[in-house]
């Protein structure tokens, strides 16, 4: 498949590296080309939460940098994009987009996102959250990101963990305007349906 068009992603040190890894599987099904940039910490999650080693997961991107190289093509607005995605996100790197404080290759990536005006999405992963997240949050969505928790929804009833996966990703890929089939759409006349099928077949019964 040629590839178009371009994706940053990006993945932090927070737990859920997951999201990042099923974010990277379902971008190779599209005609996105894929620009990775892990830290340091996320290497480390990756080891500690998945059977993928660090490695596994870069070979999975198109490019993949350095994110101590600032030099590198994210770090400018003239390398174009669509957006980025940061998956998870940690309360570190939400604050060094927030305040502007482009220390390495992915939180300065986000921001020339965001002075180009693209898309970036941040799946923030922390619990509980006090009030210097939450007004980082609020910072960093008056700047222009897209605050994305990966908050699960049951409607569609997921049987897997993958299933529960799949709906953020399904969720970041509507934002991103990629067409896919990551998760049952809520229909509330389908459910009612279903409801009422279930109802007279317990009758019935």
């Amino acid at each position: 498949m040629s590839k178009t068009k371009r994706i940053v992603v990006g993945i932090a040190g927070a737990s859920g590296v997951i999201y990042g890894i099923r974010l990277l599987e379902c971008l190779k099904k599209t005609d996105y080309e894929t620009h990775l940039i892990i830290s340091e910490a996320g290497k480390l999650n990756i080891e500690i939460e998945t059977a993928y080693t660090a490695e596994d997961v870069a070979r999975m991107a198109d490019v993949v940098y350095d994110p101590k190289n600032i030099a590198a093509g994210p770090s400018s607005g003239s390398f174009l994009t669509e957006g980025m995605v940061v998956i998870p996100c940690t309360v570190k790197t939400l604050s060094g987009i927030a305040n502007s404080y482009t220390e390495n290759l992915l939180v300065r990536a986000a921001d020339v996102t965001l002075k180009e005006k693209r898309k970036l999405v941040l799946v923030i992963r922390e619990t509980p959250l006090h009030k210097g997240h939450l007004s980082l949050m609020l910072r960093a969505a008056d700047m222009g990101a897209h605050i994305l928790p990966p908050v699960p929804s049951f409607y569609h009833k997921p049987k897997t963990i993958q299933d529960i996966v799949d709906q953020t990703i399904g969720k970041i890929f509507d934002f991103m305007g990629i067409p896919h089939h990551l998760f049952r759409r809520w229909d509330n006349d389908s459910t009612l349906e279903e409801q009422r099928i279930k109802a007279l077949n317990s009758v019935v019964a």
